[in-house]
């Protein structure tokens, strides 16, 4: 029977809202791909984000071209013909999942990996005044891992005020692009100082050159400078870490590829998300095993998961079940 594609959008309120340099949001909107082939249903989720040039009406549009192909005999040869995106990693972790309640068999089975093990993930804070992060990170200081969304000034007193409420845990620090090149060195030096020890594409990815050769005790993890395998080489000496998000990727296929590829090329892998829920989680627990820092903890900042999602015990967790994905 030929493989049939069911496309939905749907919006999940946040817990407040989420602010990050680029503005905020109060819902997660997402793109579910359903697959079918008769004998079971697979499905991924996506999110399209404007800072790729993304909208929901292109991702559903780029998913509904390929329905010819999906009808054909090789299902998997739809997801070659889209570019890597949201469109593609919906599709990608649906063929995944369709295969596995095909078959019976586990995706990580299906990739050849061992049993997920259960992980900790960061944390984050959402972008805000001083006082309003610091407030955050006191009712968050019992969890292992912080992330700190900067990106604007008066970060170096941001740094501080949440390093004085939290005192124990880890801290990372995403500046979503947004720091410059004439307060870069002040920014690393308030990081350092706050005892950081990773920090996320701090400048915009068509200027970042002044990060070729950082030496200082703070990695520097590439995001928005990277999507897939092929962006990889020309990060050497500018990031010490690149961020692998399925949405980037274009879906678990080449994300399980780029981890591999990044490895090789002497980067420690970080896994990350974006705002969606346990659907899109799910799939990248599988590369989140081989990574030094995760950050899954988009269901968190949501008011409601969708059912069967990820358990969480504090900041761990689990691997998803069946009844999610895979």
């Amino acid at each position: 029977m030929a493989t049939t594609l069911k496309i939905s959008v749907e919006r999940w309120p946040i817990a407040g809202s989420f602010t990050i340099a680029r503005g905020s949001k109060t819902e997660a909107v997402v793109v579910v791909a359903e697959l079918a082939d008769g004998a079971a249903i697979g499905r991924g989720e996506c999110v399209p984000y404007a800072r790729y040039g993304e909208t929901v009406e292109s991702v559903s549009a780029a998913l509904e071209g390929i329905r010819d192909v999906l009808a054909g005999p090789d299902p998997r040869a739809a997801a070659k013909a889209l570019p890597a995106g949201a469109a593609r990693n919906a599709l990608d972790c649906a063929l995944w999942d369709l295969e596995a309640k095909r078959t019976g068999k586990p995706a990580y089975e299906l990739a050849k990996l061992p049993a997920p093990r259960a992980l900790t993930t960061a944390y984050t804070l959402s972008l805000g005044t001083p006082e309003a992060m610091a407030s955050a990170a006191a009712a968050a200081r019992d969890r292992p891992l912080l992330k700190i969304k900067l990106g604007s000034d008066g970060d170096p007193e941001r740094l501080a005020a949440i390093r004085a409420a939290a005192p124990q845990s880890e801290l990372i620090v995403d500046a979503n692009e947004g720091w410059r090149a004439d307060n870069l060195e002040g920014n690393l030096a308030a990081c350092v100082a706050a005892g950081v020890t990773l920090v996320e594409q701090p400048l915009h990815a068509s200027d970042d050159a002044p990060l070729q050769g950082w030496d200082g005790p703070v990695a520097i993890c590439a995001d928005e400078s990277v999507h897939d395998r092929a962006s990889l080489a020309g990060l050497v000496g500018r990031y010490t870490a690149v961020n692998i998000k399925l949405d980037k990727t274009g879906g678990l296929t080449e994300a399980l590829a780029m981890a591999a590829e990044a490895e090789r090329l002497g980067f420690s892998i970080m896994v990350g998300c974006m705002l969606a829920t346990s659907l899109s989680m799910a799939p990248a627990m599988l590369v989140a095993q081989r990574a030094k820092v995760v950050d899954l903890d988009g269901p968190l900042l949501l008011q409601r998961d969708r059912p069967h999602g990820l358990v969480y015990r504090g900041s761990i967790v689990e691997p998803p079940t069946r009844e999610l994905w895979g």
